[in-house]
């Protein structure tokens, strides 16, 4: 038998056993299996698409696929045959360069809603066969999936608590309140803490497949954990949600800060939900539970988000003097222009690529090095091991800060001799923090250094652990006069921003009087001294303490400010930095609703991961800051992550909508392909992006269908296109039954796809009007992983004289995408007319994609340079594109 490899040349096969031929199909089906599948209230079927994938080493065959489902109305399992279709009906794959070659069969096929009252919650799997006298095989079989189910969601929503969970406390502890969110019910609930420590089970959440909860690993830092069955934990949970099984969302969030209360939840062991409340007050107080049910896990987690925001806000968290005072350091002047390079520069941070180590020469090499290297950073971060300290050569928590000035060893002329130098040496360096910890450093203040001497001090207990023991601190009463002072001497030394870290000190204090007076008052001294000598460029670290965000960052009171969203990046362990990604991704579904700026951590340019976590920081919304070893930096991923502005500064490329997993239920060690989704412009004529990522160790493939992009609306087009291979598919709309595609993606391996908004024009021709519409996106800048952040506005219409105009406005250069979907049959040198600030761009500097045909690419950048523009009164660049 005489068959193809797969680079298409003949060969001799030997005969072939179908049996041969099933083991080596891979299937792929839509809905996943292993996952639970919501099909909305307002949808009568579930549509099922099946894809064989067999090796071209192989004779091509028939292939057959079953839909094997218990949503009979007996409850029995049966089958549903699945008709082949061609591959018109299914997009075009996406991603597809570097697959293997096979050959592709789709199967489709539908299960419609249980009439009357049946179960809503159907389990299928899929078996296949080469020809009718073959034998079934399970896909169950040949990968380590279980089966799938897919949860028609009910129409009906019933208002009662009861109906959700079932309460292990008196009924009037629970008060019914309003939404403000659309389709979704609330309840503020109350516990009574007692002082010190408390517990009450909550109750048994009812009827649910698969539980996700935000727990604190430890106690600076939260994790999410998943399960299915009893709710079970192995950490305190600060946020919980249940998917049941009429498609319903419950989740219950434990409320901080309140009163000096700690609010918590645990496992009982038998399912139930465990209120554990610390109570750091003078006298008996409430615990607070606030829970939701909507149809979607986003609804209902944003209705708890808003409510507490509204609850904190009830209860007096600030004193008058402290409001007084963080009034006026806002109205003393946050300048947008500082916050804007603030969050969207490039930054440097010296811990990883420097060492522990640190001084003022290393400092300067390293940037004169990324500037050799043509590297432009807008922000350096000078990290740990700066400060003057005591016990020189013991353990970081046994060493005090001794002084505001940088040690002599490392910064022998002082810190502003140092910050002066190189801003002078570097003037594209517009901001520079430096670190230090919340209590001056990890082992406090030096008990004999000039901190100590000047301020008052207080020894303090920290509980056991890593970090336990007594330390030396400056004590609240002086925390503010402290922090003012601090700050200015940093501010007249050139510094204009810091990193606060090892915030979560304040929640190990021993002593409750010591929790009660330290955590509110330090908290606030610096954030008004923040506000007061850097305008609120700070970064918080160490901080997802729960008195911590409920009472600084869920608050809308003044400018957001970063905060560290996850445990740091571990450049030397392999196993931390999928889990780094998947950690942050979910720590934001919280993050996302307090008022700060998300931080998913630096990371190094030249790594295994390099590529893997720059995707992960491009798509966060947050800031982009890597922490290079001097010289090894890999050029083309920092290109990826930027752009340069018509005034010269090298910008990150941040969407406008912070990024977290769209599947809040899927767990780390499902070996299932993590989904990141964020979105950038308006509401209506926004591009939605969805960030891939492989966190399991083998290749992974899945279909990817519009619907999982955030923000994609009902009735409008998209087309979708794909970072790193630059496909992009035919014009779809998220009603669709097909999925997008099926993606394939490595370990280690990421994709990030947008999804774009078409509109769609009847045109004039030299023949009058064209027989077909023309359809036209633009894609923002091309070979940046969120190039479509790049645009500020856009408008497409049609003139009078019968041309389409397209316009935009880019904050960075690059070449400009736009899709027009007949550009295969136009003439660019005939048809086109290309302006910048009104002047025609050279011609050469546009041309048609040589990955689709469908895109117009304008080298922006190259023509900025040749035409001799410069940026005037505006940042921006605006471009008309006239065609017709």
């Amino acid at each position: 038998m005489v068959t193809n490899d797969l680079y298409g040349k003949p060969f001799q096969l030997k005969f072939v056993r179908t049996a041969q031929m099933n083991m080596f199909a891979n299937v792929v089906c839509h809905p996943p299996l292993g996952q639970v599948t919501v099909v909305p209230h307002d949808q009568d079927s579930a549509h099922f698409t099946v894809l064989i994938e067999s090796s071209r080493s192989f004779p091509e065959q028939g292939w057959e696929a079953q839909l094997w489902h218990d949503g009979d109305s007996s409850g029995v399992w049966s089958e549903l045959a699945l008709q082949e279709v061609n591959l018109e009906a299914i997009p075009n794959l996406i991603s597809s360069k570097g697959r293997a070659k096979v050959y592709r069969r789709y199967f489709c096929g539908r299960l419609t809603r249980p009439k009357g009252g049946a179960q809503t919650e159907i389990h299928f799997t899929v078996k296949f066969r080469t020809c009718s006298s073959d034998s079934w095989k399970w896909v169950n079989d040949q990968c380590p999936l279980t089966d799938g189910a897919v949860c028609f969601q009910s129409s009906q929503f019933p208002d009662e608590f009861l109906h959700y969970v079932r309460p292990s406390i008196p009924e009037d502890w629970i008060k019914r309140v309003d939404s403000d969110v659309p389709e979704t019910k609330l309840w503020s609930i109350g516990i009574e803490a007692h002082m010190g420590e408390s517990k009450m089970s909550l109750g048994l959440p009812r009827d649910f497949s698969r539980w996700f909860a935000l727990v604190r690993i430890w106690s600076p830092w939260l994790a999410p954990r998943h399960g299915q069955g009893n709710f079970a934990p192995t950490e305190d949970a600060v946020l919980c949600s249940f998917l049941r099984s009429d498609g319903l969302h419950l989740v219950l969030l434990a409320a901080s800060g309140i009163n000096d209360i700690l609010t918590v939840f645990k496992p009982d062991g038998d399912g139930e939900v465990v209120v554990s409340s610390r109570n750091d007050g003078e006298q008996g107080g409430t615990a607070r539970v606030i829970a939701a049910v909507g149809r979607n896990f986003d609804t209902a987690n944003a209705a708890v988000m808003y409510y507490a925001r509204k609850l904190v806000r009830g209860y007096e968290h600030m004193s008058s003097e402290v409001q007084t005072e963080m009034q006026a350091a806002i109205e003393k002047g946050v300048k947008a222009e500082w916050l804007e390079n603030w969050y969207d520069g490039l930054t440097y941070c010296t811990w990883n690529g420097l060492g522990q180590d640190l001084t003022e020469a290393k400092i300067f090499n390293a940037l004169d090095v990324l500037e050799k290297n043509g590297i432009k950073i807008t922000n350096l971060i000078i990290d740990d091991n700066w400060q003057s300290l005591d016990n020189h050569g013991e353990s970081q928590f046994r060493r005090g800060w001794a002084d505001f000035d940088a040690n002599k060893e490392g910064f022998p002329q002082g810190l502003k001799h140092t910050v002066f130098e190189l801003r002078d040496r570097h003037p594209n360096i517009h901001h520079v923090a430096v670190w230090h910890a919340i209590l001056g450093y990890w082992g406090g203040v030096a008990p004999d250094g000039n901190i100590a001497k000047k301020y008052k001090t207080k020894q303090v207990r920290k509980q056991e652990g890593l970090a336990g023991g007594v330390m030396t601190v400056v004590d609240a009463d002086d925390a503010q006069r402290m922090y003012e002072d601090f700050y200015k001497f940093l501010s007249e030394a050139g510094i204009d921003s810091v990193k606060t870290d090892a915030q979560f000190f304040l929640d190990l204090l021993d002593d409750t009087e010591d929790r009660r007076r330290f955590i509110k008052t330090y908290q606030d001294a610096w954030t008004i001294s923040s506000l007061r000598y850097f305008s609120i460029k700070a970064i918080s670290c160490m901080s997802q303490v729960p008195q911590i965000m409920f009472h600084s960052q869920l608050p809308l009171d003044k400018p957001r400010y970063m905060v560290r969203n996850s445990d740091d990046f571990f450049p030397e362990i392999p196993t931390s930095h999928p889990w780094h990604v998947f950690t942050n991704a979910h720590n934001s579904v919280f993050t996302s609703h307090l008022n700060v700026l998300p931080d998913w951590d630096m990371f190094q340019t030249s790594h295994p991961y390099s590529s893997f976590h720059a995707a992960a920081r491009c798509i966060s919304g947050g800031p982009i800051y890597f922490t290079d070893e001097p010289g090894k930096h890999d050029l083309e991923l920092i290109y990826q992550m930027t752009a340069p502005t018509t005034q010269g500064k090298t910008v990150i490329l941040r969407p406008s909508i912070i990024g977290k997993t769209v599947k809040v239920y899927t767990a780390y060690e499902e070996e299932r392909l993590l989904r990141v989704g964020t979105y950038h412009g308006t509401s209506t004529n926004g591009t939605a992006i969805l960030g891939i990522f492989n966190v399991s160790e083998r290749p992974l493939a899945e279909f990817i269908p519009l619907s999982e992009f955030p923000g994609v609306q009902k009735g409008y087009e998209y087309v979708v296109r794909s970072h790193s291979t630059g496909e992009i598919s035919r014009a779809m709309t998220e009603a669709e039954n097909s999925p997008l595609s099926s993606l394939e993606v490595a370990v280690k391996g990421y994709e990030i796809l947008s999804a774009y908004p078409v509109s769609t024009f009847t045109l004039k021709g030299s023949r009058g009007i064209r027989d077909d519409a023309t359809k036209v996106a633009v894609l923002g800048l091309l070979g940046k992983m969120t190039g479509a952040a790049a645009i500020m506005n856009s408008d497409l219409y049609v003139e009078e004289t019968g041309r389409l105009k397209v316009w935009c406005s880019l904050k960075a250069l690059g070449t400009l995408g736009i899709y027009i979907s007949d550009l295969p049959k136009r003439s660019i040198e005939h048809e086109f007319m290309i302006l910048i600030s009104g002047k025609p761009v050279p011609f050469h500097t546009v041309t048609k994609s040589s990955v689709s045909d469908c895109v117009l690419e304008i080298d922006v950048q190259r023509a900025w340079k040749e035409m001799g523009l410069s940026s005037g009164w505006s940042n921006e660049a605006g471009l008309d594109v006239l065609f017709g």
